[in-house]
């Protein structure tokens, strides 16, 4: 009896637990349908569809494609746009095909979207973004360019303030003035006193025509008057033997010009023949300063520029010049031109030897579209600034570059006034830019500039996978290449993947071998279905 009490409870026991269990099995299975049909459920962490508080624009977009599944190459229903990928604006070189949190920075990725072929390579950056960057923009304005070039050079004489004082008959040195070389000299002073005996007989025939009475003398006069001057007398001698009517043998010459004696030929007691220099004088009202300038910088230079000069010897004093010539010779060793400027030299403070600092001041007479020199970005192969558009959106845009001085450039060809470009953080929108398509282009481009040249080739095939920059294949025979039938990858054309192209399709291509022998593709277009109706592979 006891025993039959004991199978009763127990049979109970197990009914209890068994009822429990199908109890808690239609629970669990009550709860999974309705996280399949709830989407709060289903993504614990998508984001609801209402903007959140703080969020950009970007991220609001990006939690709504994550809440309606959309990702790259899908159209957003709100922009009407094509999504491009998903990318972190901090670490703009990474891209995502599908919406998500950033794994870089705390906080979701931002969508780029497509706006038709005349966007390509450009960057749209929010506000926000462009504070968190430290993007600055200055405008391209016109203006006078006053190119600034500093150099040291030497002071020389000016070789073309330079006068000789020679004999114009033979003779002997009597007395010197001026007895040693760089004594300085006034205009006028005199300098050394000759005795000239073959004036004498020149002298007495005119005194004695002179004397002669009679009508018919005038042309002897006349004649010893020239006899005298080819002696090498002059107009200023002839008169003094006419006013004191006697012989005068001696001459005593002065200076023409006020300077330095370079040049002393003479020495007292020695005699002189017709021609013979004696003294070279060089001139310091003005001085010449040679500088070396290297060749980058002598298109900055042009003769008539304005130059200032300062010397440590003569401190607190600025001379005045121009830039007299550019002189057509270079150094092969330094690179350098020599450019010669003509300073004032009040006083002759300046003297030869010296050195100067030398500002040029060109001041161009034609207006020119300049920028900040630090919005140019020289990459080797050209020369790009980023122009700012409406709406947040950057383009790289290739210029023809000037001169270059007080932090700005002279911009040729590529920009007008009223624009405005970039100065700061333009690197990171540079190379966002080549993402987007400016390097892409490039590095799709047939390796040959003639299209005909490049051997392609064809086949069928089916879609096995989708990466963001190529995919894989599983494709019969290639017979113009010999390929037997293989699965491998190809990379994506320029144009991207069709958006009616899925895992899984029949498709035909077109591709060929690039530099690196890797196949490139240039076509891939879906089969009509009834070519895929059986689903074998090729």
């Amino acid at each position: 009896m006891k025993r039959h009490h004991l199978l009763i409870l127990v049979a109970i026991a197990v009914v209890g637990a068994g009822s429990y269990g199908l109890y808690r099995l239609g629970t669990q299975r009550g709860m999974g349908d309705t996280s399949a049909t709830d989407p709060a459920s289903a993504a614990p962490n998508a984001a609801p569809a209402t903007k959140p508080q703080g969020a950009t624009e970007g991220e609001a977009a990006t939690r709504r494609h994550i809440e309606t599944g959309l990702k790259a190459g899908d159209t957003d229903p709100v922009s009407g746009k094509s999504i491009l990928y998903y990318h972190d604006p901090m670490v703009p070189g990474n891209k995502f095909d599908r919406p998500g949190k950033s794994p870089f920075m705390d906080m979701m990725l931002v969508p780029v979207f497509s706006e038709g072929e005349s966007d390509q390579g450009k960057v749209t950056v929010s506000s926000r973004i462009q504070q968190n960057l430290g993007v600055r923009t200055a405008e391209v304005i016109e203006g006078m360019l006053a190119p600034q070039v500093s150099a040291v050079g030497g002071i020389a004489f000016n070789e073309r303030d330079q006068a000789v004082v020679q004999t114009r008959t033979a003779g002997f040195v009597e007395r010197l003035y001026v007895r040693a070389t760089l004594d300085r000299v006034a205009k006028g002073q005199p300098l050394v006193d000759l005795y000239f005996p073959d004036w004498i007989a020149a002298q007495e025939e005119f005194l004695a025509v002179r004397r002669m009475q009679g009508a018919d003398l005038v042309p002897l006069v006349d004649g010893a008057r020239q006899r005298m001057l080819q002696a090498g007398m002059s107009e200023a001698q002839i008169a003094l033997v006419e006013s004191t009517d006697r012989t005068q043998p001696r001459i005593t010459l002065a200076a023409p010009i006020g300077g330095v004696v370079v040049e002393l030929m003479v020495r007292e007691g020695m005699t002189v023949m017709s021609g013979t220099p004696l003294f070279r004088i060089n001139g310091l009202g003005t001085v010449w300063a040679n500088a070396q300038v290297p060749e980058s910088q002598s298109a900055l230079l042009r003769p008539g520029a304005k130059v200032q000069a300062r010397s440590p010897a003569v401190p607190g004093v600025a001379f005045d010049g121009k830039v007299q010539a550019i002189l057509p010779e270079v150094d092969p060793v330094t690179r350098t031109l020599k450019a010669r400027m003509e300073l004032a030299n009040p006083g002759g403070r300046l003297v030869p030897g010296m050195f100067v600092q030398m500002q040029f001041m060109d001041m161009r007479a034609d207006k020119a579209v300049l920028v900040p020199t630090e919005a140019i970005i020289q990459t080797g192969k050209r020369t790009v600034v980023m122009l700012a558009e409406d709406g947040g959106r950057f383009r790289p845009v290739d210029v023809g570059i000037g001169i270059e001085t007080g932090g700005q450039t002279e911009i040729r060809r590529g920009l007008r006034a009223g624009q405005r470009v970039v100065v700061s953080s333009q690197f990171l929108i540079d190379s966002e830019a080549s993402l987007r398509g400016v390097e892409a282009r490039l590095n799709d481009a047939p390796p040959s500039n003639d299209a005909k040249t490049v051997a392609k080739h064809a086949g069928e095939a089916t879609l096995e996978a989708i990466a963001r920059d190529s995919v894989t294949l599983s494709h019969g025979p290639i017979a113009s290449l010999q390929w037997g039938p293989m699965t491998m990858d190809f990379k994506l054309p320029a144009s991207g993947l069709p958006r009616n192209v899925e895992r899984g399709d029949r498709v035909s291509f077109e591709f060929y071998l690039n530099t690196d022998g890797a196949p490139q593709l240039t076509a891939i277009t879906p089969l009509a279905p009834e070519s895929k109706s059986d689903g074998s592979k090729p």
